[in-house]
């Protein structure tokens, strides 16, 4: 039942005319209750709003005692107002006071009033506040009411977002929308990074929200659904999908923009007087409402469908482009993303970027290896932080920590700001150290490799002071890349990495896809246990043409120079074997060719898996190189999966098992004057690299920031000493525990920065 204004459309009509008016928030708010209590033919309207407290504030009535406005409150989930906040939906009722949740508060002086519809403000899928009429006869409330009375709460939720009310917010009783929030997440590129919001693939904003014409507004709507689907249709049926458009991602895009219901829903919306943007947002803030608040993985998932969704059709009703983020971009930024492929994160402008923060994405992701390349810090795993940020607030990043904080107080930016500086100075000494030779104290040489996997990566080589790409990973290229790289682009890439690395030797490791790393042109198999799966050399050997027209591209771009060419997860010596007949059958077709062979080959293999630990001396006598991969070795010998994160931490590789093992392979590749590398994660660690020059290692390869913190390690060490030490320790351990803090007490005894 509406009265004399003529229903919902006359409501957003008169509400945008209070919205222009210039007067005071409060002057406006209240007239807001007014005009929406006049158009109910409810005695009462209020206003509710979420502090950053968690209490929601009566902020404006018509109806209720006005002295209560800004004191009475209620815990969210408290009474019928806090109810409403924590479901997030509506609630309709004929006689309130029956309801086992209400709660009588005589300031208000609502004890009179029967019946009661309340609504959740919501943006994003958030819960701002609370709106609700009362009536003293017990009255039904139709849907079209309480559709009507959704509709108007969007207004106030622009309202709120804009931060007008802000202002009349008592010290210490911040509106929730704009509180500093801590969140926590997982660290997957190092550094400290402190700037604004950036919103990858942002939302569209939806600037008009009240319908000039609902007829008009339909057509809108109908056309846009009609272009979406036929984009969807286009790309299924053409297979040419944008980095992270999986067919199955838009075969669900496409079951969704078909669903009756979804589509009823906005044109309802439509027909309570919204724009058809308006409409767009309003049903997937409900969507997002009921949804968020589900544990189950597949209604997330669903979620983001749906959040994919809206957003699509909101840039075809706009004309957006989905590159938009990428234009312009402000100095300061931290790009914050719901997910992201490596090729996005290369189109921004790497300068202005401070760092990055996404909800999904660990440190094994392709763009955690993007980032880690161009030295942005990167938190991957921070549940919903799309819903917690608007463009422009300003975002702290600790990528040594996961710790991500929005909107800082001002101790804590101050706290970090400083920290940055610290770190700036650490690497300016760092800096220094580059043409210091990486020599211990007691005159052993150790040589300290950087491990890349881009061109871009190339520029740090001179800059650190390493003597060489210790592991460029081939696969990078082929991730990066929309179809499976040519032979000729292949050998351009290894050309020009071996030109930009001046001189200094580069080990390329053979294309290592499979498990994590899954290359969007390929058909992947299903497996139970990728990891131990279909990957890297088995890969390879199975589909020999990949593998050697790698080798091909490889071999040419090496043409009278040094070439290093390594394969990964080799599991026995008749596979290095087939893998090196490949390379001189690929030798032969050189010289037939009358093309010039490198003047220097070299192959080996990544020991990573532990099958190799009993094939040694025949390994040792055949390969020209050994490289420890440690990152894997590990996870298989200790069958612990170093991406499921209630087993990744469970063990320590400083443990007894783990650093016998690494002696071991230590000790034969010394005793058969076989080069030795490890290029996994912990030679890039000043503690873990100390132990390893202990355990008989004299090369290490690591990201390009390890090396500074790690050359001052080797410089401080005394490596007779620290391989008394971690022997006497591993002979006397039992059992598997871990070792790390007698060997941290160790090293702060000698003096050694770790």
């Amino acid at each position: 039942m509406y009265g004399t204004l003529g229903g919902p459309r006359l409501l957003l009509r008169r509400l945008r005319e209070v919205m222009a008016e210039p007067v005071s928030p409060q002057a406006r708010l209240d007239k807001i209750v007014v005009h929406i209590a006049a158009n109910m033919v409810a005695e009462v309207c209020s206003v509710y709003v979420l502090r950053a407290d968690g209490r929601l504030e009566l902020y404006a009535t018509e109806g209720l005692n006005r002295e209560a406005v800004h004191l009475t409150t209620l815990r969210t989930g408290e009474g019928l107002v806090g109810l409403i906040a924590e479901t997030a939906e509506p609630l309709a009722l004929a006689d309130a006071q029956l309801h086992p949740s209400f709660l009588y508060r005589p300031e208000t002086g609502e004890e009179i009033y029967s019946s009661f519809l309340g609504v959740p403000i919501l943006r994003g899928g958030n819960t701002l506040g609370v709106l609700v009429v009362q009536n003293k006869a017990r009255r039904a409330y139709s849907e079209e009411e309480i559709e009507a009375l959704q509709t108007t709460a969007m207004l106030l939720a622009e309202m709120i977002a804009s931060g007008e009310l802000q202002s009349l917010a008592a010290p210490g009783r911040d509106i929730a929308l704009r509180r500093p929030l801590a969140l926590k997440g997982t660290p997957i590129a190092d550094g400290v990074g402190l700037g604004h919001v950036v919103l990858h693939e942002p939302r569209i904003v939806v600037k008009q929200l009240v319908a000039e014409d609902i007829k008009l507004e339909m057509e809108r709507l109908d056309t846009a659904i009609g272009a979406m689907r036929q984009s969807i249709d286009l790309l299924i049926e053409n297979g040419n999908m944008g980095p992270g458009e999986h067919r199955d991602v838009l075969e669900t895009f496409r079951m969704f923009a078909h669903d009756r219901g979804w589509l009823r829903r906005l044109r309802e919306a439509v027909t309570t007087g919204l724009t058809a943007e308006a409409a767009v947002e309003r049903v997937q803030n409900d969507a997002r409402a009921k949804l968020q608040r589900r544990t189950e993985p597949f209604m997330r998932d669903r979620l983001h469908d749906l959040d994919d969704l809206a957003n699509r059709l909101l840039h075809q009703l706009t004309g957006q482009s989905f590159a938009a983020a990428h234009k312009n971009l402000p100095n300061n930024s931290v790009i914050v993303a719901r997910t992201m492929g490596p090729a996005a994160l290369l189109e921004y402008d790497r300068a202005k970027i401070r760092g990055l923060v996404l909800e999904d994405g660990g440190a094994g992701s392709h763009v955690a290896i993007v980032a880690r390349a161009l030295g942005i810090a990167a938190v991957g795993e921070v549940a919903n932080i799309i819903d917690f940020v608007e463009p422009g607030d300003a975002l702290i990043v600790d990528g040594a920590t996961g710790d991500v904080h929005v909107r800082p107080p001002p101790d804590v930016e101050n706290t970090y700001a400083e920290r940055a500086r610290l770190r700036a100075r650490k690497q300016e000494q760092y800096h220094k150290l580059r043409e210091v030779p990486a020599i211990t104290k007691d005159g052993v040489p150790i040589d300290l490799h950087m491990n890349a996997g881009m061109l871009v990566d190339l520029q740090h080589l001179a800059e650190t002071g390493a003597i060489s790409v210790g592991l460029f990973r081939t696969e990078i290229q082929f991730m990066l890349a929309s179809q499976f790289p040519r032979m000729s682009e292949q050998e351009v890439l290894y050309r020009t990495a071996l030109d930009l690395a001046g001189g200094k030797p580069i080990t390329f490791r053979t294309l290592d896809i499979g498990s994590d790393k899954v290359l969007p042109y390929m058909t992947q198999v299903e497996e139970e246990n990728p990891a131990l799966g279909w990957r890297a050399i088995r890969i390879g050997l199975d589909r020999p043409g990949l593998l050697r027209a790698q080798l091909r591209g490889l071999l040419r771009a090496g043409a009278g120079r040094e070439m290093r060419i390594m394969f990964p997860m080799i599991a026995t010596l008749e596979e290095f074997e087939i893998a090196k007949s490949m390379v001189e059958r690929e030798l032969v077709q050189l010289e037939r060719h009358n093309r010039k062979p490198p003047c220097d080959l070299k192959l080996g293999i990544m020991l990573e898996v532990p099958s190799l630990l009993w094939q040694l001396d025949e390994i040792c006598e055949r390969v020209d190189f050994l490289s420890v991969g440690s990152n894997d070795l590990v996870q298989y010998l200790f069958a612990a999966d170093r991406d499921n994160k209630r087993v990744a931490t469970r063990f320590d590789v400083l443990s007894a098992p783990i650093l016998r093992v690494l002696k071991r392979i230590a000790d034969k590749a010394n005793a058969t004057a076989t080069p030795l590398t490890l290029c996994g994660e912990i030679g890039g660690k000043p503690l873990e690299a100390i132990v390893l020059l202990a355990l008989g290692f004299r090369g290490l390869s690591m990201s390009a920031a390890s090396i500074g913190p790690v050359k001052a390690a080797v410089l401080a060490t005394h490596v007779a000493e620290a391989k008394a030490f971690v022997e006497t320790l591993i002979d006397e351990a039992k059992g598997g525990h871990s070792l790390r803090d007698k060997l941290r007490k160790f090293a702060k005894a000698q003096g050694i920065p770790v």
